[in-house]
């Protein structure tokens, strides 16, 4: 049996699964006894070395500035200059976010301002569209490594995958996990362009990639995470993944209803806003 049938075979299982157990507003249950039909919703954050992490507790939520540290402080727009990436990291530094998220070439700097600080640089490969060879993000991901970066989001190759090419999406994540090891891949799979079926293809075959996170969006597609996504993404990959939501966060009760429903990382680019319980006005 081919990789390409492994993974139809591991999808279709996966989908009949989650088919079978359904919510009454008809969403995936993932039997988390986190929603509110079931439990009041609670989380808090842990962070273990150098990861984050969330276990739920019942009784607690994070608070404000608990949830800087899952955080990635993103800045991604084509016209972001120095002063904004300066910016970016000093207020990485002020609250103590997971990460700063920004496009390679900025890698370089935000790895000599954030030295020794506990802030992760993370960049983005392959990004916005995913249509770039594997053997482009394979460059990309190594050099965004040897410049300092330690966390990678690479965009599937979405066409390919709408066209059942699982083998194709498979060794193009592959190839940038193995290319980095043993740093973070954060798989984005655009869940706005996706059906659910599709969702449950892309992280199905993520998780066999060996990734270590799945991402719901880049930003610049039609649409941005929501929680029922996230409930999706993370009943597929279970315990041995993590789910990252980004698109449209712009406040601490949207980011906290995304970690009710799974994710352990936020990305942002109103983190700021966030942790200090206002309402951002950035796009991402």
């Amino acid at each position: 049996m081919d990789k390409e049938e492994i993974v139809k075979e591991i999808v279709e299982v996966v989908w009949k699964e989650l088919e079978s157990h359904r919510c009454a507003d008809g969403s995936i249950c993932t039997d988390c006894g986190m929603c509110v039909e079931k439990n009041l919703p609670v989380t808090n954050a842990v962070i273990e070395a150098g990861a984050s992490r969330i276990s739920a507790v019942p009784g607690t939520v994070p608070a404000s500035r608990e949830i800087a540290k899952l955080i990635d402080h993103t800045y991604l727009k084509p016209e972001a200059t120095e002063k904004d990436i300066r910016r970016l990291c000093e207020e990485a530094k002020q609250y103590g976010f997971a990460s700063v998220c920004v496009n390679p070439y900025w890698v370089p700097l935000c790895a000599e301002m954030l030295a020794g600080t506990g802030v992760k640089v993370c960049t983005v490969i392959g990004f916005p569209l995913g249509a770039t060879t594997t053997e482009t993000k394979v460059c990309e991901a190594k050099k965004a490594l040897e410049d300092g970066a330690t966390e990678f989001d690479m965009v599937i190759n979405i066409g390919a995958l709408k066209s059942d090419r699982f083998e194709d999406v498979y060794r193009d994540i592959k190839a940038v996990v193995d290319a980095v090891a043993p740093h973070t891949v954060k798989v984005i799979i655009e869940t706005a362009l996706l059906t659910d079926e599709e969702k449950v293809e892309a992280c199905a075959i993520a998780k066999e990639a060996g990734a270590h996170f799945v991402k719901t969006s880049t930003g610049f597609a039609k649409g941005g995470a929501t929680v029922e996504d996230v409930r999706l993404m993370k009943a597929v990959v279970g315990e041995e993944m993590e789910v990252k939501a980004s698109g449209g966060i712009r406040d601490y009760n949207t980011a906290l209803e995304m970690i009710k429903a799974g994710a352990t990382r936020i990305g942002a680019s109103a983190g700021v806003a966030i942790v200090q319980g206002k309402t951002g006005t950035e796009s991402y």
